[in-house]
């Protein structure tokens, strides 16, 4: 193995020779270490909604500390992939079946599900009921630049969204082909869209799952005469919510503010709009 990564070491091959044990609990333990750390700054979002703090100031100033640094301190709907889930449960059951159990992260893997269900509820509580409603979904796969569906937030989000009457035109630059599969069981409701523009037509809100980079430069007043009503719920922060309420959306980021807020500014849009 150091004969075949030597080219990329020129100066040190940055080795460390430890027994089989030791080199999968560093896996675990790294991978696990940073599912907590989005799952950390997930619950300081939900605290920010509450008691009017806005999130990405929280994120910057906690970065800005060498010792925490700014990686994987960006709110969302909850991790996903093939490395996250899978390691989080396999370093928790490990420590439970050797008697010392991991709770940190046994924390976080059920954190990580209600964090799910928590942008579900953000979304019936930004439209009320969703019987009749269709919801155009930007991004399927659990992160941007893959096709990957696995444990992506989508999968239950959807799901959820299904359940209370919805139906969704959706987009996603990779994921199609995989979700048709993925989401097979929702086929009668879900129609799949060339574009993210052709998703939004005829919509009554909009809903950002993955932070494509093409999403970030959305044309913000094509969108709003392409949907019915401008609710705009953006669950990756890619928009700033002052923006996109003076634009005249009605705004849900993840950690923006607070609840009461947010009411107010969608008052003032509606007021606006009038």
């Amino acid at each position: 193995m150091k004969q075949v990564y030597r080219v990329l070491y020129l100066n040190e091959t940055p080795f460390i020779e430890t027994n089989i044990e030791t080199a999968e609990m560093i896996k675990y333990a790294s991978n696990a270490f940073l599912a907590m750390k989005i799952t950390f700054i997930n619950e300081i979002a939900n605290l920010c909604e509450k008691v009017g703090a806005d999130v990405q100031d929280v994120a910057k100033g906690m970065g800005r500390d060498g010792r925490i640094g700014p990686k994987f301190l960006h709110p969302g709907p909850g991790y996903g992939g093939s490395c996250f889930p899978k390691d989080t449960l396999a370093l928790a059951k490990i420590g439970r079946e050797y008697g010392a159990p991991i709770t940190l992260i046994e924390q976080t893997v059920k954190a990580n599900e209600a964090q799910k269900r928590l942008m579900v509820a953000k979304i019936m509580e930004g439209l009320g009921s969703l019987v009749g409603k269709q919801l155009a979904i930007l991004g399927l796969a659990f992160k941007p630049n893959t096709d990957d569906m696995r444990e992506s937030p989508a999968l239950v989000i959807l799901n959820e969204l299904a359940k209370h009457g919805a139906k969704f035109r959706v987009f996603d630059p990779k994921a199609m082909e995989e979700a048709k599969w993925c989401l097979k069981n929702l086929e009668d409701r879900i129609t799949y869209c060339q574009n993210e523009y052709e998703a939004i037509k005829g919509s009554d809100a909009l809903v950002i799952l993955t932070e494509w980079n093409q999403f970030r430069s959305l044309n913000l007043s094509r969108v709003k005469e392409l949907l019915k009503e401008p609710y705009f719920f953006d669950l990756r922060n890619i928009y700033k919510r002052d923006m996109m309420e003076k634009a005249g959306f009605y705004y849900f980021g993840v950690g923006q503010g607070k609840r009461d807020d947010l009411i107010a500014g969608q008052q003032q849009v509606a007021a606006t709009k009038e």
